[in-house]
This record gives C-alpha cells, sequence and structure tokens, in this order.
C-alpha cells in the first residue's frame, strides 16, 4: 500500500486536490466556510463548515461532477504572500481561516493559492493548474469537531484521493473494495465473533461465544507454547496502586493514557475535581488511589522481588495472559484492533547480562515457531537501537548498551533472520526488536516485540546474588508473542477473510441433513458422536431449504459443511463440503474422524494466503 504522505509528488497532487473540492463545494454550497484540508497516508480530506447543510456520499456524484468541471477549466494554481493584515481582511467572514491566521507565528510569511474564483489560505506547494487534478474519487464523509475538541462545533469532514493515472485509481478502488470485505469488524459481525455496544462503553469490546472460542483456543495454544519453552504462569489483578505505577515511572510518563485513578470518598477529598484529586496524587497527599493498569511490568517485577534469587535460578521467565487498559482517543478505537480493553500476552525475563544472548535466541525461536503455525511469512525484524551521537537521552551504562547490542545483532546474524537498524529509536531504558508484519491490507504492523530493559529492574530494586556472593541486578525482557489476542484475532479475520483453520474455527463443523423429516435421527446420532470427539459441531435441522442452509453456513464461515441424505445413512457415510469450495468428498465415519483429527493436532490449515 502507497503511503501518499511519503510520496513527495502524490503529496502535492492531493493537497491541490483537498483544494478543488473546497471549491467545488463553495459553488454547490455557497455559506461554506473551510478549516483545513491536510495530506494523510491514504489521500486527503477537509474540514468544513456548511451551515446546516449536511453531505453524505449521496451528494458526492454532483460534488465529484463539479470538480472535474472546474479542472476540465484549466486554471493556473497562483500563489501571492500577503501580509497578516491583508489576510485577515481577505478572510474576514471566514471565522475559521481567522484563527488560523491568528495562531501563525509573527515571523511566519503567509500565503494563499487562487485557482479561479476561489482563494485559499494555504502554505503550498501545489501543482501548476487544476487540469492536473483528473483521476480523484471521493471516498467518504463524517463528523470531526473542530481542532478536535468536543467542546466546539461539529464540521463535516470529507475524504478523497487523487492520483496521476486513471489505472492507478483504479487499482486503488480495487484496494479498497478487498479493505471492505477484510475488514475484521465486519467479519467479526458476520461470524458474530464479538459486538460493541456504547452502552458499555466505546472501546470495550464484548466477545461472543464464537469469538470467546476462537480466544480461548488461542490463549490455550500459546500457553502451551510458552509452558514447552521453559515459562512460568501467574495471575495478577488488573488494577493497581498509584504507588507501583509512581515506582515504575509510568505514573509520571503515562498517567495521561491511564483510565482517572479511583479513590475512596473521604472528607478529605469530598466535593474534589478530578484534576485535584490527581493534584493530591502527584503531591502524595492521597495514598490509597488506584487505576487500572495500561501493563503489567510493574506487577511481575513486585513478583520476583518478593523473594530473594540466586544465579542459578536465572533466567526467571513469568507469563501472563493480562487484561489491560489504556483511554485511547475515540478516533484511534477500531474495533478489537484498538481498544481501551485488550488482552495481552505478555511476559518478563529476568536473566544476566551473559544470558541476554541467549534468552534473545530463544524468544525469536518461539516467535518463529508461531508463525510456522500460523503460515506468516511476510515479515522483517527492526533492530531499534540509541543513537551513539546523542546518548544522553538513554540510561546511562555504556558497557551494557554496547554488549546488549551486540549480542541482539548475534543472535539475528546467527539465525540469518533479516533485519534494518533503527538507529535512536530504542527506548531509553533498552534496545528492542519489532517484528514487522506485512498484513493482506494495509500497512506493516508490529506483531511481535522483544525489549531488553536496564532501568525498571533497578527501579524496583530487584537483586540476584552472583557465584560470588555479590548482589546484583537483573536484566529484564519484555517480550509479547501474539502481541494482543484482541489484535491478533483481527489480524487473523483481515488476513483469511474469516476462513480460519479448522483448529481455530468457532464452529468447525455444521451437520445439515438433506430433509429434516427423513434424515434427522442419523444427523442427531452424528452430531453427538462429533461432539464426544471434541469437535466443535453444530446440527441445523430447520425446516428450510436444503440451499438456504448451506448458504447460511457459507456467510458464517462454517469450516465444514456435513451433509446427510439417504446415501449416507444407508452406507454409514458422511458427505462434507469446505468452506468456499463446491467438491464435495464422502468418506466413512472412521475415515472422516482420523482425518478430521488430524487436521486439528496438526494445524494443516493454519496457512495464511
Amino acid at each position: 500500500m502507497i503511503n501518499i504522505k511519503e510520496d513527495q509528488d502524490l503529496h502535492v497532487l492531493n493537497h491541490s486536490c483537498a483544494h478543488l473540492l473546497a471549491q467545488a463545494v463553495k459553488h454547490l454550497y455557497p455559506k461554506a466556510k473551510f478549516w483545513v484540508g491536510p495530506v494523510i497516508t491514504d489521500g486527503f480530506y477537509y474540514d468544513m463548515d456548511l451551515e446546516g447543510d449536511t453531505i453524505n456520499e449521496t451528494d458526492f456524484p454532483k460534488i465529484e461532477k463539479e470538480m472535474k468541471k472546474i479542472a476540465k477549466d484549466g486554471k493556473r494554481i497562483v500563489r501571492q504572500e500577503i501580509s497578516r493584515e491583508e489576510a485577515l481582511e481577505k478572510f474576514h467572514d471566514d471565522p475559521y481561516k481567522i484563527d488560523l491566521i491568528n495562531n501563525m507565528p509573527e515571523d511566519e510569511v503567509i500565503s494563499c493559492y487562487t485557482q479561479g474564483d476561489f482563494t485559499d489560505l494555504c502554505r503550498g506547494p501545489h501543482v501548476a493548474t487544476v487540469k492536473e487534478l483528473k483521476y480523484f474519487k471521493l471516498i467518504k464523509a463524517s463528523g470531526a469537531y473542530w481542532k478536535g475538541d468536543a467542546n466546539n462545533k461539529m464540521l463535516q469532514r470529507v475524504y478523497g484521493i487523487c492520483f496521476r493515472t486513471q489505472e492507478d485509481l483504479d487499482n486503488y478502488l480495487k484496494y479498497l473494495e478487498e479493505a471492505k470485505l477484510r475488514d475484521h469488524r465486519k467479519i467479526g459481525k458476520d461470524m458474530e465473533i464479538f459486538m460493541l455496544s456504547d452502552l458499555v462503553g466505546k472501546g470495550l469490546p464484548m466477545w461472543l461465544p464464537n469469538g470467546y472460542t476462537i480466544w480461548r483456543t488461542l490463549q490455550n495454544y500459546i500457553t502451551d507454547k510458552e509452558i514447552e519453552h521453559g515459562y512460568l504462569h501467574v495471575h495478577t489483578p488488573d488494577v493497581g496502586s498509584v504507588k507501583l505505577y509512581k515506582t515504575s515511572g509510568h505514573w509520571d510518563h503515562y498517567k495521561d493514557d491511564m483510565f482517572a485513578p479511583m479513590v475512596k470518598m473521604t472528607e478529605a477529598n469530598k466535593g474534589f475535581s478530578m484534576e485535584q484529586i490527581i493534584k493530591s496524587i502527584d503531591e502524595g497527599k492521597e495514598d490509597d488511589a488506584y487505576v487500572l493498569r495500561p501493563m503489567n511490568c510493574p506487577h511481575h517485577m513486585v513478583i520476583y522481588g518478593s523473594s530473594r534469587h540466586s544465579y542459578r535460578e536465572l533466567p526467571i521467565r513469568i507469563a501472563e495472559i493480562a487484561n489491560d487498559f489504556r483511554y485511547e482517543a475515540q478516533g484511534a478505537i477500531k474495533g478489537i484492533e484498538r481498544a481501551r480493553c485488550f488482552t495481552q500476552n505478555d511476559s518478563h525475563i529476568f536473566c544476566t547480562p551473559a544470558q541476554i544472548e541467549s534468552e534473545f535466541k530463544g524468544v525469536l525461536d518461539l516467535i518463529m515457531e508461531v508463525y510456522k503455525d500460523f503460515g506468516i511469512k511476510d515479515y522483517k525484524c527492526r533492530l531499534s537501537l540509541r543513537d551513539p551521537a546523542d546518548t544522553e537521552k538513554y540510561f546511562q551504562d555504556d558497557e551494557m548498551w554496547n554488549n546488549a547490542e551486540a549480542a541482539l545483532r548475534n543472535v539475528l546474524n546467527d539465525l540469518d533472520i533479516e533485519y534494518f537498524e533503527a538507529i535512536g529509536e530504542a527506548a531509553f531504558y533498552g534496545p528492542k526488536l519489532d517484528v514487522l508484519v506485512q498484513p493482506a491490507i494495509g500497512n506493516e504492523v508490529a506483531l511481535s516485540t522483544i525489549q531488553l530493559d536496564f532501568l525498571l529492574p533497578r527501579r524496583f530494586e530487584l537483586e540476584y546474588v552472583n557465584e560470588n556472593d555479590e548482589h546484583l541486578t537483573p536484566v529484564v525482557i519484555h517480550r509479547a508473542i501474539l502481541g494482543s489476542l484482541d489484535r491478533f484475532v483481527a489480524f487473523l479475520l483481515e488476513e483469511t477473510k474469516g476462513d480460519l483453520p479448522l483448529w481455530l474455527s468457532p464452529q468447525q463443523f455444521t451437520v445439515i441433513p438433506v430433509n429434516p423429516l427423513v434424515h434427522s435421527d442419523y444427523a442427531k446420532e452424528l452430531t453427538e458422536k462429533m461432539k464426544k470427539e471434541g469437535f466443535r459441531v453444530k446440527l441445523d435441522n430447520r425446516n428450510e431449504k436444503l440451499g438456504y442452509r448451506v448458504r447460511e453456513a457459507q456467510i458464517k464461515k462454517v469450516t465444514v459443511q456435513v451433509v446427510i441424505g439417504d446415501s449416507e445413512i444407508e452406507n454409514k457415510t458422511v458427505t462434507i463440503r469446505r468452506h468456499g469450495q463446491r467438491e464435495s468428498l464422502t468418506l466413512g465415519q472412521d475415515e472422516f474422524f482420523a482425518a478430521m483429527h488430524k487436521e486439528i493436532d496438526n494445524k494443516e490449515l493454519a496457512k495464511l494466503d
């Protein structure tokens, strides 16, 4: 997928097309006032105040027609630099432009661009003429608060895209159609995987029975994998005291992204606003406050620190499938891909500096095992290192940094894993590795992460005793294999279009008697046998036409349909058809059970196209 913002030619083209949109809207809605029209990763948008009118997608044809009319006219786009006084006069009837002008630095050059009968405040640059803006499409319309503040007026936001050729535009529109088909929110609704409710709360998904089956299967899968690799699983509270997060440093650096603190109402704080409560916490006057946890590392630090440790015990690998809560901006929420409540496949490894390399390799081995099971092949690794020219902003221990970075490079080179180095992208407390996966639709995502941490164990005064009876601080390795289970499910749904492998499918089988009045007894008998075999199966013996029941099973992405008719009853066989396939296969019951068990046990279909 191309990034419009990073492609200089397309950036200028789309920015110019945003002005073309504004000009057409001004022709059709003369009272329109305009805020900003920036370029974004996938095109452009313009925020506008139509003073009572609204734009929706049914209005796009007439707006596009007007845009094409203007472009055909071929007017030049002319830049003009003006004084602040001239700018205020020129845009005196547009309060949004006046606000922009008044908030510009005193020494900034103010410029505007004119194309025919339309002039807009803008830094530029633009294409030479509107004639270059031939191949565009308006994509969607939505509401947007002025300046992103819910206390301000709601403006109209119209999105669009522009390319140099019709072929490029057509290819992009095909991509958008494919993206709609793969959108995990649509698939999740069709397959009854999760639901969202504003009454429950924005960004708080609820897993339905089908979804929780996937969630539970993934949890068991990764837990078993980790146990094989020597991890010790724990379960810790979803809340923690503010003291905990002050100790870890998260309160000072992360509190704006947390849910508000919870305190017991007392005479001392009765009537306090949230700002006053937070101030009281910051000043140490309120020492019994709690927060929903945004991450799990502080809890795990406390577990490690609860007892003495010898070097002989290390490494200690603590793991947890843990709920976390972050107050994401409303505009950033997207189904289960990005939510305010999510579940992390998290772990913290406590080791000696000498064990960094072997532990890092062990985590990478686990990642590669998991990716093999899911058929994930299109990925690359980003090794984030500190900037050697600016070491002041990092944890101060040159020897530790040099040794750690060398260890990570050695492992990647030994395993012959392709990676690139991102200088200056390390966290202030240690280098990290992100595994970037290219999904079927959209930009790369960081699916798995390995992060070295020299600072957090010091904050919690963690120790181990070495062979010389010295008390030393362990290194902590934070790592997530699946990331969050929620985001991983979203990734899988979009990669497979909901056609999940048999072992992971929420409804593996539907047994469909051809004639419910004639074939139901055998269908029921078979269904019960399949349940005893451990298969996830449902019987559909509703008094509906066979074609209707088959189509419904297809829509719900049931992996295998088992059709029962006269022949199957007579021969004690089953006829199966996989989702998305037209060919059927008839097997004996024992042969069928054996084949399906083998497929599930070996995760044979856990491959992504």
